[in-house]
């Protein structure tokens, strides 16, 4: 059982949820807005070092939320509750991105799209392969994992991807996946394995639009680097 507030924590917890409400939560630094949400799963306790030691250990925002709930429970202070309310808070910020980037013609939408593969992918652990299938008015129809594997590669085949778009219908893709190292730098193989889904779309009149590689660094796009 958690020991009951302090009168000064109390004190405390109630001038951030006021200050807040007076000057707006964008007002608030980044240990401050995590500290105000983990007011809700831990009731009880100062929250402020846990806050602090949250951004530290993932370094910033982004990959506190984007930390597996094993990393985030390796934390100390961080028990299954907090981890889950953390995953959720992740998860909205997931789908919100897929709305906005699916109410619209994805190429007149293109910094919602990388807003939105930034969260979804800057800080997973192991390499994910996903594919955004479109229609033939470059709306997103679906957003697909098609391959997960380790650190270092996620298997991606071709003939699964163009499998997929035909029973979606799709006239187009977009690649995405992650460098779990940071860097989106695109390497040899990634280049080789775009030439072989465009290829293997040729025949089929879909297009690949682009392969975005996200990383904690940036994202970089084939089509901006002229490699596809």
């Amino acid at each position: 059982m958690s020991e009951p507030d302090a009168p000064h924590q109390h004190g405390h917890r109630e001038r951030l949820r006021a200050r807040a409400k007076a000057g707006g939560l964008e007002a608030l630094p980044d240990y401050e807005l995590l500290e105000l949400y983990l007011f809700r799963a831990i009731p009880q306790k100062d929250v402020k070092p846990l806050a602090k030691a949250l951004l530290a250990r993932f370094g910033g925002l982004s990959g506190v939320l984007g930390a597996t709930p094993a990393e985030l429970c390796a934390v100390k202070g961080v028990g299954e509750g907090v981890a889950l309310d953390l995953k959720l808070a992740h998860e909205a910020a997931i789908r919100i991105g897929r709305e906005s980037v699916g109410k619209r013609t994805v190429i007149t939408a293109w910094s919602q799209l990388l807003d939105y593969v930034r969260v979804a992918l800057a800080n997973e652990a192991r390499e994910q392969f996903r594919v955004l299938f479109l229609d033939k008015k470059n709306q997103l129809i679906a957003d697909e994992v098609m391959g997960q594997g380790t650190i270092d590669h996620a298997p991606v085949y071709p003939r699964e991807v163009m499998r997929r778009a035909l029973e979606l219908s799709a006239a187009a893709v977009i690649l995405v996946h992650n460098h779990p190292s940071g860097d989106p730098t695109p390497s040899g193989a990634d280049v080789e394995m775009t030439r072989q889904v465009a290829e293997a779309g040729k025949a089929l009149r879909i297009t690949v639009h682009d392969h975005l590689v996200v990383g904690r660094e940036g994202i970089a796009s084939f089509r901006a680097l002229g490699l596809l």
